[in-house]
């Protein structure tokens, strides 16, 4: 047992949260989203959504300042078809759970499905959650942690 570890954060997905480098990129699934085909690193997170998932993954994960410094997102959703500025329920959540876990600075940009389904065959790993609501994926990308335990902003 561990404290402070939130325990939707399985051994084999710490183990992964760890291993990865920053400017890696995870990719934090739905239920629809074919990740065994598309990525050969998939961890399963069963029983749990899309905003538990991302609320225990950011407690431990760094987003990446460097990209927001460049102009780009560290956190990405997948748009809508045909409706990129939509934003679903479960946007909504993982909006609000980026906000509340990493910090109200952090912003969520987006990505069409298609660009997203090349980022997953280039991502680090996938997470796969059981969460069925449809359009319901992100990227995010790790950052730097200082020597002090703080993230690099």
């Amino acid at each position: 047992m561990l404290i402070n570890i939130n325990p939707i954060l399985s051994p084999d997905l710490l183990y992964h949260l760890r291993s990865m480098g920053h400017g890696e990129k995870l990719i934090l699934a739905d239920a629809n989203f074919p990740a065994n085909t598309t990525n050969d690193k998939v961890i399963r997170l069963d029983g749990v959504g899309i905003k538990d998932a991302a609320s225990a993954i950011l407690s431990v994960f760094p987003l990446d300042s460097f990209i927001v410094s460049q102009g780009g997102y560290s956190a990405l959703r997948m748009e809508v078809d045909d409706k990129p500025n939509e934003l679903t329920e479960t946007h909504k959540e993982f909006i609000e759970v980026v906000k509340n876990v990493s910090g109200k600075k952090w912003k969520v940009g987006s990505i069409s499905r298609q660009n997203f389904y090349e980022e997953a065959k280039k991502a680090y790993c996938i997470v796969t959650t059981t969460d069925a609501r449809p359009f319901g994926c992100f990227v995010l990308t790790k950052g730097v942690v200082l020597p002090d335990g703080k993230v690099w902003l």
